[in-house]
């Protein structure tokens, strides 16, 4: 009797685990979501700092690298949802203000490239706002 009790557990639960991984793998992962949100904070944070230093080729470097996450994370999001699209026009304002970077280019004033990526910055930081992303914890 209880074998046959173990064997109807098993036949029941086996379903329910393979419904759940089907789902999740339809969703993007929030951690791989994170670490771009990560990623992206990262690359605008170095990019404003190299910007008070008077580097242009950093600058120009790092917006480049937040320009390749923005569009990691558009491609990682939903297709639906006013939020997501709230996110994805601040993503695509990342994208186009680092492309004003790269079309200033590395021999210009710093100061120049540095009104663009400040405002790459801010919609950044709108869009892992948006999205409801942490952060990243600076030591």
């Amino acid at each position: 009797m209880s074998v046959v009790m173990l064997v109807a557990l098993a036949v029941l639960w086996f379903p329910i685990i393979s419904d759940e991984n089907l789902a999740r793998a339809s969703e993007p992962s929030s951690s791989s979501l994170q670490e771009q949100g990560d990623g992206l904070m990262r690359n605008v944070e170095e990019m404003v700092a190299h910007g008070g230093m008077g580097d242009a080729k950093a600058i120009v470097h790092h917006c480049g690298e937040a320009a390749r996450y923005a569009e990691a994370i558009i491609k990682q999001l939903s297709a639906s949802g006013s939020r997501r699209d709230d996110a994805v026009t601040s993503l695509n304002e990342v994208i186009r203000q680092c492309s004003r970077v790269s079309a200033i280019g590395i021999h210009a004033d710093p100061g120049q490239l540095l009104n663009p990526a400040t405002k790459a910055r801010t919609a950044a930081q709108e869009s892992i706002r948006l999205l409801g992303l942490t952060n990243p914890k600076k030591s």
